[in-house]
């Protein structure tokens, strides 16, 4: 099976169907999805959206980020279903990003899960990086 990558604009997409791949990629745990309306804005707001489609039109991944496409790229999230991880399409909506400002450094915070993963495609540790939640 193969994929595509666009670029979207966040506010074009159906909810349900970004929502449906938050819940398949386990990605769904640490955000808030049962929060429509914020869902949603979170969506919209995104400055920078890549998503992955299957040869049938499904979607299977979704790359969300906030970009000054010059200096830094912040990877808001980065979700693939279960069954396509493991698959590239995670990687090549980071390729893509890296595409749309291939200037801007790409800066994320990884799902606990995740850790080990992005060393494999060229992410270093950066020891110095501070959440303060609302």
């Amino acid at each position: 099976m193969s994929w595509k990558i666009d670029r979207v604009e966040g506010f074009t997409l159906d909810l349900d169907e970004v929502l449906g791949v938050y819940h398949a990629s386990g990605l769904g745990e640490r955000r808030p999805v049962a929060d429509r309306e914020r869902f949603s804005t979170m969506v919209d707001n995104a400055n920078l959206v890549l998503v992955a489609r299957d040869d049938d039109g499904a979607l299977i991944g979704i790359l969300r980020a906030v970009s000054d496409f010059s200096y830094v790229t912040y990877v808001s999230d980065i979700a693939v279903v279960r069954d396509r991880q493991r698959s590239g399409a995670g990687r090549a909506l980071i390729d893509a990003a890296r595409d749309a400002a291939p200037a801007a450094k790409l800066v994320l915070l990884s799902a606990p899960a995740a850790v080990d993963y992005y060393p494999h495609i060229g992410f270093t540790r950066h020891e110095s990086a501070w959440v303060r939640n609302p």
